[in-house]
C-alpha cells in the first residue's frame, strides 16, 4: 500500500471518528496530531493526511454542497457516515488538490469504499464523483 493510500485511510479515520462521535472536525485533527507525535513510526503518512483533514476542514461547506447537489439518491445526512467521510476525502483530492489526477482520487474513493462499506457503497461514490468531475460547474 502507497503512503499516499495509507495517508487517505488516515484521513477517513479522522473524519469518519469524528462524525461518528459528534466532535468537530478540528478537534478530531488535533487529537489525531498529538497522536502522530506520540507514535513516530506511522510518521510517513501522517502529513498527507493531515493536509487531507485541513483541507475538508477548510473547504467543508463547498464540499458538502458539492456532495449533496449531485447526490441522486441520499441526502447527505442520511448517507452512511464512511460514506461521508470517503466522499469529502476524493472531493478535496480532485477539486482542491492540484497534485492528484481526478481519476486516481475517484479510484482511491471506489477501493475505500469497497474495503469499508457496503456492497452498494462502491457504485454509488463511483456514480457521484464522477457526475461531480464531469459538471462544468464544478471544474
Amino acid at each position: 500500500m502507497s503512503a499516499r493510500t495509507k495517508a487517505r485511510k488516515r484521513a477517513l479515520d479522522v473524519l469518519y471518528a469524528a462524525d461518528v462521535r459528534g466532535d468537530s472536525q478540528e478537534a478530531a485533527l488535533e487529537a489525531e496530531s498529538l497522536r502522530a507525535a506520540a507514535r513516530p513510526e506511522r510518521s510517513s503518512s501522517w502529513p498527507y493526511a493531515r493536509e487531507i483533514v485541513q483541507g475538508v476542514i477548510d473547504h467543508a461547506g463547498e464540499i458538502d454542497r458539492l456532495i449533496a447537489d449531485h447526490s441522486t439518491s441520499w441526502p447527505i445526512d442520511r448517507m452512511p457516515a464512511v460514506d461521508r467521510a470517503i466522499l469529502r476525502v476524493a472531493v478535496w483530492e480532485a477539486r482542491f488538490n492540484d497534485e492528484v489526477p481526478v481519476g486516481v482520487a475517484i479510484d482511491e474513493a471506489v477501493e475505500l469504499a469497497k474495503e469499508l462499506s457496503t456492497d452498494d457503497s462502491p457504485k454509488f461514490v463511483n456514480g457521484l464523483l464522477t457526475a461531480i468531475a464531469k459538471d462544468p460547474a464544478t471544474a
